[in-house]
């Protein structure tokens, strides 16, 4: 695990080349886009989110990873890549695995099309706003995402809260986990007080 983004250098450098040269719409999610946005954190892998709404572009994706220097960590990698929308491969030269999500959502879409690119190192990170990073990890709702969000809540006390609410709130309701808007809500109001 790191918290150095020069470890990230090499892989993130050839994985960015790649989508930008597919014409693949992404945006770099998950701990190193916290880390850019907030504080450092440790984190073990590449998270991106990219846009794909065609299907028959995964076997032409995976063609490009695999010539650039990725492997497919799993077999049967486009099934699955299909059936979960998130492609795994891993960065043969150092080991750090990549989560390509396959976004399909009108909200994935505008994540992207939302994002700015920040200078770090050589690279131009396209990086989420504040919001759609706490929405995104807000739907993921693992102990590290709700540290996460109280990080960029910290890091960011000016935010929309109306585009944060309503979106977590629709995806509580969608996948019929309240608690979700409840946590989020619940880090917001601590922040404000």
């Amino acid at each position: 695990m790191s918290d150095n983004l020069e470890d990230f250098q090499n892989p993130l450098q050839s994985l960015l080349k790649l989508l930008a040269d597919g014409n693949i719409p992404h945006v770099l999610i998950g701990g190193l886009a916290v880390s850019q946005l907030s504080r450092p954190r440790l984190t073990a892998d590449i998270d991106v989110l990219t846009y794909l709404d065609d299907d028959s572009v995964i076997p032409k994706l995976i063609e490009s990873a695999l010539s650039v220097g990725f492997s497919l960590r799993i077999r049967e990698a486009e099934a699955f890549a299909r059936r979960n929308r998130v492609l795994l491969l891993i960065h043969d030269q150092t080991k750090i695995p990549v989560d390509l999500s396959l976004g399909l959502l009108p909200f994935e879409r505008e994540v992207i099309e939302r994002s700015s690119r920040i200078a770090a190192g050589h690279l131009q990170l396209p990086l989420p706003s504040v919001e759609d990073l706490i929405i995104l990890k807000a739907v993921a709702h693992r102990a590290v995402d709700l540290l996460d969000i109280t990080s960029l809540v910290e890091a960011h006390p000016r935010l929309d809260r109306k585009r944060i609410d309503q979106f977590v709130g629709e995806f509580a309701e969608a996948l019929e986990m309240p608690e979700i808007l409840e946590d989020v809500q619940a880090i917001l109001d601590n922040a404000a007080s």
